[in-house]
């Protein structure tokens, strides 16, 4: 496998030649935490406006921040994932700006000491294998929520998002195409959903992206970047990549110049438009916060840390191909925990890797997902794996098999035994029965023999009737075997 910076990178046609896409990601992950970065308020999504505030988190005069030493762990955790330096030694700052839901003026972040330095994430598109370098991990409280379509007039500020602990994951510029990001966000969060430091859940704003664009002619140097705020799914992701690197082509053939700033991305109309000019460093005046003491970790902790992390996508991928699946089938199954979990419970049962994961991606994930269910669903490892060893010993065909699955999820689960024999859906392998049913459905139609013997494929009409005049119920395999012999066609293969 091919490993290279930018293996998937396409090059974008303009008016003056062909350009390039430079794409780098700020990744905001709200640590899994049940208090805050640095007070002991509640972190529950979903509870009433203003309920999960303390002193702290609003400001009130004398309050002093007290470090979550739980949040620091998820973040070192993260960190090892991301294969990245852990710096021992790192420094809380004061990042300074004015609006509504920031009650003390300031968000206190990390600046120029983060608690993670420079890692690395894999990603695998297209049958490449992307390394896109991450620039450094801190660890920053993030900021109320402004809601404005409360009332025409007012704005409102809802803290409870105050104070909350955000992982902020800075990548390199590494990324050259809207599918790379799609994959490389993708693939961020399976590893933090596989470490248990953040839910990634993109719909509850627990994990959302700022994506910084920008173009050049190939080999030029990097352009004037643009900084997309808050994008909040995989598909906006690479709609608003693809939106504003056409902008930024169009106004440079054009004539003009790229101005670097900060954008947002409208989900309805796929565009993004200017949000504010994008802001340095020096914007913020950062300062060490006085009140918070530099973060000092004991290496002996860290490695205790490293030696008790799960087994991640990329090693749990190389495994499973070292069982035998493909690798395609090996990255479907790690994309997501839940999915690899669930395998594996099915090859504890006894299942066959190859026939399970055949059985997943092809048939019980794509029912899950059509009736709108999470795994691992209403249908045990244990159910789905003697529905395979039912079909092993043919004692259901495929086609009864389907049937069955959609039985149990219809029901909320239960035994696959039980509805074969309740429900009479034994496979028939009885040839004297089988070569009843072909005869009838070849005597009833003499058109369509004279057909098959003169076109072979027309044989598997004469299949299907067969299955249909027994309910599904016979074997497939005998029902042809049985029909080439009666209309005298050679054996297949």
């Amino acid at each position: 496998m091919n490993q290279t910076a930018h293996a998937n990178g396409k090059l974008l046609e303009g008016a003056t030649g062909k350009w390039e896409v430079v794409i780098g990601m700020e990744v905001h992950c709200q640590v899994v935490s049940q208090a805050k970065l640095f007070s002991g308020a509640a972190t529950q999504f979903g509870a009433a406006p203003n309920s999960q505030v303390s002193l702290v988190d609003a400001a009130m005069p004398g309050m002093l921040p007290v470090i979550n030493r739980f949040c620091v762990e998820q973040a070192v955790k993260t960190g090892l994932g991301l294969k990245a330096k852990i710096n021992l030694s790192s420094v809380f700052d004061r990042k300074n700006y004015f609006y509504p839901d920031l009650p003390a003026g300031y968000q206190i972040s990390q600046y120029k000491q983060p608690v993670v330095g420079e890692g690395e994430v894999l990603v695998d598109l297209n049958g490449e294998t992307v390394c896109v370098g991450i620039e450094r991990l801190h660890l920053e409280q993030d900021a109320g929520k402004s809601l404005h379509d409360q009332h025409p007039d007012f704005t409102y500020v809802d803290l409870n998002r105050a104070g909350v602990a955000l992982m902020e994951i800075v990548s390199r510029p590494d990324l050259r195409s809207s599918e790379e990001a799609a994959a490389f966000l993708r693939k961020l969060r399976a590893i933090l959903r596989y470490l248990g430091t953040c839910d990634g859940n993109m719909e509850e704003g627990s994990m959302r992206a700022d994506v910084n664009v920008s173009v050049r002619k190939p080999g030029a140097p990097l352009g004037t970047r643009c900084e997309i705020k808050n994008v909040n799914s995989m598909r906006f992701v690479q709609q608003a990549v693809e939106y504003e690197a056409r902008r930024q082509i169009d106004v440079l053939e054009s004539g003009g110049s790229i101005r670097q700033e900060t954008r947002l991305f409208d989900s309805r109309t796929g565009e993004t438009r200017p949000m504010r000019s994008k802001e340095e460093a020096h914007d913020y005046r950062y300062f060490p916060d006085p009140d918070l003491l530099p973060l000092v970790l004991d290496a002996a902790w860290v490695e205790g840390l490293a030696s008790q992390l799960p087994e991640l996508p990329d090693a749990k991928k190389a495994r499973f191909i070292a069982m035998g699946l493909s690798p395609y089938d090996a990255s479907v199954l790690v994309a997501e925990k839940e999915a690899a979990d669930y395998f594996e419970a099915m090859e504890k049962e006894g299942a066959e890797p190859k026939a399970a994961v055949n059985w997943l991606n092809n048939e019980y994930f794509g029912r899950l997902n059509k009736e709108g269910l999470s795994l691992p669903g209403p249908v045990a490892p244990a159910a789905n794996t003697r529905i395979l060893a039912m079909v092993a010993s043919q004692t259901i065909s495929t086609s009864m098999a389907k049937t069955v699955v959609g039985l149990l999820i219809a029901e909320g689960g239960g035994d696959p035994e039980t509805i074969v024999k309740e429900r009479g859906l034994t496979q028939v392998t009885d040839t004297a029965v089988i070569e009843a049913a072909v005869d009838a459905i070849i005597a009833a139609n003499p058109e369509k023999v004279a057909e098959a013997k003169a076109k072979p494929k027309a044989a598997a009409w004469f299949v299907g009737q067969v299955m249909k005049s027994t309910q599904g119920k016979a074997n497939p395999q005998a029902v042809n075997a049985i029909l080439r012999r009666r209309l005298g066609l050679p054996d297949e293969g």
